[in-house]
């Protein structure tokens, strides 16, 4: 498994972990409604339903964010190398590893630490469609495209 194969790895199942996460408090906080309505009654009991209600809207709201992300990134092929710049490149500029996804903590693979970004992001944005010996500055700070893989 290459580099940029293992990087794709880690992030699918970084936002696998997130979603089975979001799913079991989603499912949690059903389980205490369902609880919390058999054993209340009066005012207290509606602001809990409320405030229950309310988080998960929220929890639901962020699993969906989640499941973006992964339908993103399960669109990418690890495999492919282009010469240019793509959603899905993983690319070295400066040192620094850069995987045009979507955006997502930095992470360490091999001692390497890699930083997935959006290609709408303002760097991601000036990476794509670009190739290897490509300069350009963002905010004071000079980039080159050493490697695209």
């Amino acid at each position: 498994m290459t580099f940029k194969q293992k990087t794709h790895q880690y992030y699918l199942q970084l936002i696998q972990d997130r979603i089975d996460v979001f799913k079991d408090m989603i499912a949690a906080l059903t389980e205490d409604s369902k609880n919390d309505a058999k054993g209340s009654a009066g005012d207290k009991h509606e602001t809990a339903l409320s405030m229950m209600h309310i988080e998960q809207e929220k929890l639901n709201r962020k699993l969906r964010e989640v499941l973006e992300q992964k339908n993103v990134l399960d669109k990418i092929d690890s495999t492919t190398i282009a010469k240019t710049i793509i959603v899905g490149s993983l690319v070295k500029a400066n040192g620094i590893f850069l995987y045009l996804s979507v955006a997502l903590p930095k992470i360490s693979i091999e001692g390497i630490n890699v930083i997935a970004l959006s290609p709408q992001s303002p760097l991601g944005n000036k990476l794509m469609g670009n190739e290897v010996g490509f300069s350009f500055e963002i905010n004071g700070t000079k980039y080159v495209i050493e490697e695209i893989y």
